[in-house]
């Protein structure tokens, strides 16, 4: 372990003991370990005319070589790489990378990613360095899946070889004993990780850092917005002085000296915010960038009202305020003590948008109460959202309906009845009048 990192464990402790965590640092040790990677190797296609997707791949390793990482007992019987456990029938190009001269604070979860279910996705690739012959360079992009973090590192081969050595047929490099390209980590770019939720008007922070080896200078660091195909700048900060192109805009310019921290934050958040934000680090001779997707999410209101509508009434629920657009409605029906049952029938308002972007949507139900009434629920699900919102109401019989159809039926049997018995004295009165005019004869 270099002086350097001798150093920062140090620090870690002196602050973990200022915070009050001093029993859990004496539980877990630190240990150093070899993060070892599946990676692919991106070369140029060797036809002059070939794409960029017809850059040809092939399989790579990628052994970050004795990390200190915090071991909370899951490193027992951990062992460190060997050259020789690789499978012969299948030559990988092998990366030793020394991260000495730098800090990795995200090798915790580039070693136990597997465990956690996720899958490491890593390419490396040329970093190509105009006027430099004495070494040649390469760029690792490492990320874990599920909003897991993201690290690109600059890789320098080490000068210590003969030229007489074995060398790697694909790159045209010599090759350690163990059959390794031997490399150092001189300069990386990590953040936590590349996708953020954040509701509308709420303060974002976008997390980006950086390590560089002794002898490189800080040059600046620069915050890009990409939304629906432009670009705008949103902060820089160089030469020790800041602007912001996004009012409100900040990063703090002394844990950026001091601890590579160039995490930008954003308050009072608008949907103008949402989009990819790329940032780029530069240093006196390399320069590599992290992209964080930042999505704005607003949850939506609901009221649910009622037309008494004869003679059945009509439910109105009126969602307002949310984004992005997808929300689904729901009608659930409940009657005494059966199951509840989904509802299908409902009609919709247009869709509406406000001047701040956010959407609203209206859903129309008729509904029938039933001879005792039911309960109707408004279930509406958004990604904003935890869990559904609902809203209910109780409708009950129309009593006044019904009394008036029973009026009206009423009448109806006395008109009938009436009408019935003046058709039966007409008969009799028109059979005593024939009888009358017989007798009369």
């Amino acid at each position: 372990m270099g002086a350097e990192q001798g150093w920062w464990l140090l620090l870690y402790v002196a602050l973990s003991r200022a915070a009050g965590i001093e029993p859990q640092v004496a539980e877990r040790q630190w240990r150093a370990v070899d993060v070892i990677l599946d990676c692919f190797l991106v070369t140029e296609a060797e036809h002059p005319r070939a794409l960029a997707s017809n850059m040809n791949r092939e399989k790579a390793l990628l052994v970050l070589k004795q990390v200190p990482v915090l071991d909370d007992g899951s490193l027992e019987g951990f062992t460190d790489f060997q050259g020789d456990t690789v499978a012969k029938d299948e030559p990988l190009v092998i990366f030793e990378a020394s991260v000495d001269r730098v800090q990795l604070p995200q090798a915790a979860a580039l070693l136990h990613a597997d465990c956690s279910g996720k899958v490491v996705n890593c390419e490396i690739s040329h970093y190509l360095l105009q006027a430099r012959p004495e070494a040649t360079w390469f760029m690792a992009n490492v990320q874990v899946s599920r909003q897991g973090p993201s690290v690109s590192m600059v890789m320098k081969t080490l000068g210590d070889a003969d030229k007489g050595d074995v060398r790697q047929t694909t790159l045209n490099l010599p090759l350690s004993p163990q059959g390794t390209v031997r490399t150092t980590v001189e300069f990386q770019v990590t953040t936590l990780t590349q996708s953020l939720n954040f509701l509308l008007g709420s303060t974002a922070s976008l997390d980006c850092g950086f390590s560089m080896a002794s002898g490189l200078d800080f040059v600046s660091v620069e915050w890009r917005l990409q939304h629906k195909g432009s670009g705008q700048l949103v902060y820089k900060w160089k030469t020790g002085q800041g602007q912001a192109k996004r009012e409100g805009a900040t990063l703090q310019p002394k844990q950026l000296l001091r601890a590579g921290d160039s995490s930008l934050t954003l308050p009072s958040l608008s949907l103008k915010d949402e989009g990819t934000y790329i940032c780029q680090v530069t240093t006196s001779l390399y320069q590599a960038q992290q992209i964080i997707q930042l999505n704005i999410q607003a949850s939506p209101k609901v009221q649910l009202s009622s037309a008494d509508n004869a003679p059945l009434p009509t439910l109105t629920c009126k969602v307002t305020g949310y984004y992005p657009l997808d929300v689904v409605v729901t009608w659930i029906r409940e009657e005494g003590s059966r199951a509840p049952v989904q509802v299908s029938g409902a009609s919709f308002s247009s869709l509406r948008q406000s001047m701040a972007g956010t959407y609203s949507i209206s859903s129309y139900l008729t509904v029938d109460p039933g001879p005792t009434g039911a309960t109707y629920t408004c279930q509406v699900t958004h990604i904003s959202l935890e869990q559904p919102l609902t809203v209910s109401t109780r409708t009950v019989p129309n009593t006044e309906w019904e009394m008036a159809n029973g009026v009206i039926f009423a009448s109806c049997l006395f008109l009938l009845a009436l009408l019935f018995l003046g058709l039966q004295r007409r008969q009799a009165s028109s059979t005593r009048f024939v009888k009358t005019l017989r007798h009369s004869e």
